[in-house]
């Protein structure tokens, strides 16, 4: 299950976060994602300084993210067209 979260960065950080996300096929969210999943998942550095940056970048870099979705139903269509325009 998917949910939202609000995070808050340098601008410098998200620009250069975009357009490193972008030249992996990857969304920011995806990108981000990732990255904290590989960290919870090791659980073996005691701080963010201990945490090795080439681990993200190698892991990040096997390929697209692929995203799977449902076709909306006629009710969902009808109340996005009507939300858009």
């Amino acid at each position: 299950m998917d949910a939202k979260v609000t995070l808050k960065f340098d601008r410098f950080v998200i620009e250069e976060a975009k357009e490193y996300a972008a030249s992996q096929g990857l969304s920011l969210s995806r990108l981000v994602e990732l990255l904290l999943q590989k960290v919870i998942a090791t659980g073996q550095h005691q701080n963010i300084e201990h945490i090795p940056i080439e681990d993200w970048v190698s892991m990040v870099a096997e390929g697209p993210a692929t995203y799977t979705t449902k076709p909306l139903g006629k009710k969902q269509k009808a109340a996005y067209y009507k939300r858009h325009k």
